[in-house]
């Protein structure tokens, strides 16, 4: 599908200008109708819109690459560490874009919307992706892109003429769509609006005596799962993914030469610099910036300070990625560390600094033959596993786990572990998976009962596994004796914050009496702190994130709030709050107008898809969804709730 697209081409090297002629974007809107359709369908079609379908291999995809996005939004590295319940949801929502994606269509074709073969042609001929370094359109490039994420020629041409068509119809609903100067003006009241704390910090030191032998005694009986030994079972594991399947391609070295002539650019690259960039919006601004730049101030400080311009970091750029050639040539000619400008450019004045160099490199085909063999291996292993799975079934079916054929790709381990994925050495067990296909197959075995028969299931990313548990060692409370140490330790832990929490909270009642944590720390000596002004939704130094949503949440100025976090206790009173002027920060009531405005047009275009959904209602597949949600979030079932 077109989401597919963007994410493989935004998220690697094929660079994020072909997003925008990829994607159109639906997002925040709930599954609905689509899910009460019930039809009896094709084991690969979750939903079908006439005759337009949504298989799970697209659903699969789909979702996997919102996950990933959604990681990154909330600061994790693995799509397995976002809860359930946030991956059911970005499920349900890509299901309903994908539906929407596939009405639009059916109702393109109904109206006649046509797009050309010349049409398409430019089309593909204009995309940046497929362009060789003369700028020109490139087939072998065309071709080895395609390879690397496993997709034929003709699909991307039914892609891209579907988006054509989906463009025609719904672009000319949005672009008129402007965001009310009220609703601005709302908008930058709430994202400008600073806040002042007076923050006192009570940390876990405090100095607690030492327990006697009954005192621990009794911390032990009333806390027996902290000293609990875990259970342990041990299983024969088999895995069936691109990983694998990859690893068992043969690529011939001429395939591969090939591909290293296509991206010749990526083996020869040219110096590259990091550099931190800010645009202000006047020659007077800009060197208000520079002084305090100079002064001292860090890059995390200038950004925070620097609301009215624009601030961007550019690591490892090269000199043609620089939009301006002007800002491109004196950052290339710029000695590092040296502070730069202000000096006017075409995108306005700027002041920057080079922070790193990195001189030119080639890499030679001897040396870049492995990455291009996996990268080749993992776009045809994604066609190859559809193949194998149904082969791995029978194996599984006709000998168990212990006779799998070596052609497959599939790889075999057998061990004891814990819950957490730990052998009882306290090393990581070495299941060859991706960390979310890893957590599933863990969760399998401790759901598993003894000697039941492995079973092919479907995990995250495309993979396959099956699993036999052989034998349980059930946990059990480790004796008194054996537990001594770990008794003091925890002990010991509960004390200290125990006596914090009994400080924190009499500082916090004092405060409240005494109308701010300044006047009630200065009886106990404790110091204050005065951070920096805190602005909605960004991290500032030394202030826990969710102590600043509590700040946010306040309602004047006076109040105190205590928060309890693993490091101890933060007492915060409210001091001031800041509504700065519009027209201070007039770039960022700009990027506020221009946001709201795309966002009205995106509802304009999700609404439109709606309302098609009463011409051609969905049809949903739900043993397919079920199955398909079920490798999302990891559990038996779809999820948590019912569908």
């Amino acid at each position: 599908m077109i989401s597919f697209l963007r994410h493989v081409f935004v998220d690697s090297w094929l660079g994020r200008i072909i997003a925008g002629l990829l994607f159109l974007a639906f997002v925040g809107w709930g599954v609905g109708d689509v899910l009460s359709n019930i039809g009896s369908e094709r084991a690969d079609v979750i939903a079908r819109v006439g005759d337009q379908t949504v298989t799970t291999n697209d659903f699969l995809t789909a979702v996997q690459n919102e996950l990933q996005q959604v990681a990154r939004q909330a600061g994790v590295t693995d799509p397995s560490q976002l809860p359930v319940a946030t991956r059911r949801q970005a499920a349900e929502q890509v299901l309903q874009r994908l539906v929407m994606q596939s009405e639009i269509v059916l109702s393109a074709d109904r109206l006649g919307v046509r797009v050309p073969d010349q049409a398409l042609r430019e089309e593909v001929f204009g995309l940046p992706a497929f362009k060789g370094v003369d700028g020109r359109f490139d087939r072998k490039l065309f071709d080895s892109r395609l390879r690397q994420i496993g997709m034929t020629e003709a699909r991307l041409l039914d892609l891209l003429r579907a988006d054509m068509a989906v463009r025609a119809l719904v672009e000319p609903l949005q672009n008129g769509a402007r965001a009310p100067e009220i609703m601005v003006r709302q908008a930058f009241d709430f994202a400008a609006q600073t806040r002042t704390i007076d923050l006192v910090r009570v940390p876990l030191t405090a100095q607690v005596p030492a327990p006697d032998a009954a005192q621990l005694r009794r911390f032990y009986d009333n806390h027996p799962w902290l000293f609990q030994t875990p259970e342990y079972r041990h299983a024969r594991i088999v895995v069936l993914s691109p990983d694998s399947v990859a690893q068992s391609v043969e690529i011939p070295d001429a395939e591969l030469k090939r591909l290293y002539e296509a991206e010749s650019a990526k083996y020869h690259v040219p110096e590259t610099r990091s550099v931190q960039i800010v645009t202000a919006p006047n020659q007077a601004r800009a060197q208000a910036i520079a002084d305090q730049w100079k002064g001292g101030a860090n890059w995390g400080r200038i950004q925070a300070d620097a609301r009215d311009a624009a601030t961007v970091q550019m690591d490892d750029v090269r000199e043609a990625g620089i939009p301006s050639a002007g800002l491109a040539k004196l950052v290339f000619a710029a000695a590092p560390s040296d502070l730069q400008g202000p000096v006017q450019v075409d995108t306005g004045w700027v002041v920057f600094k080079v922070t790193r160099i990195t001189p030119p490199h080639d890499t030679d085909f001897a040396a870049a033959r492995q990455e291009l063999r996996e990268q080749v291996a993992r776009g045809q292993a994604a066609e190859l596993i559809g193949q194998r799975v149904s082969k791995l079934q029978d194996a599984i079916a006709g000998g168990g786990l212990d006779h799998i054929p070596d052609n497959l790709g599939a790889a075999a381990i057998a061990g004891t572990l814990d819950a957490r994925g730990m052998t009882q050495g306290g090393e990581t067990a070495p299941i060859p998976a991706s960390p979310a296909l890893r957590q599933a197959i863990i969760g399998r075995i401790f759901s598993q009962a003894k000697g039941a028969n492995p079973t092919l299931v479907q995990g995250p990313e495309n993979g396959w596994y099956a699993v036999a548990v052989d034998s349980i060692v059930p946990g059990q409370l480790q004796p008194f004796d054996t537990a001594i140490a770990q008794v003091r330790v925890a002990w010991n832990d509960e004390a200290e914050r125990h006596a914090a929490n009994v400080a924190a909270t009499a500082l916090y009642l004092a405060a409240k009496a005494q109308g701010g944590v300044s006047a009630a720390a200065a009886a106990t000596g404790r110091q204050v702190e005065h951070p920096a002004p805190l602005t909605r939704g960004q991290q500032a130094d030394g202030v826990p994130e969710e102590l600043a949503r509590l700040v946010f949440r306040l309602g004047s100025t006076g109040q105190t709030v205590m928060l309890d976090e693993p490091d101890g206790f933060y007492i915060a009173t409210l001091t001031a709050i800041t509504h700065p002027a519009p027209a201070t920060q007039a770039m960022q009531v700009d990027r506020i107008r221009t946001s709201l405005s795309q966002a009205l047009a995106d509802d304009i275009g999700m609404s439109y898809a709606a309302a098609l959904q009463q011409a051609v209602k969905p049809k949903t597949n739900m043993g397919a969804l079920k199955s398909a949600l079920s490798s999302v979030t990891g559990t038996g079932g779809a999820g948590e709730g019912s569908p």
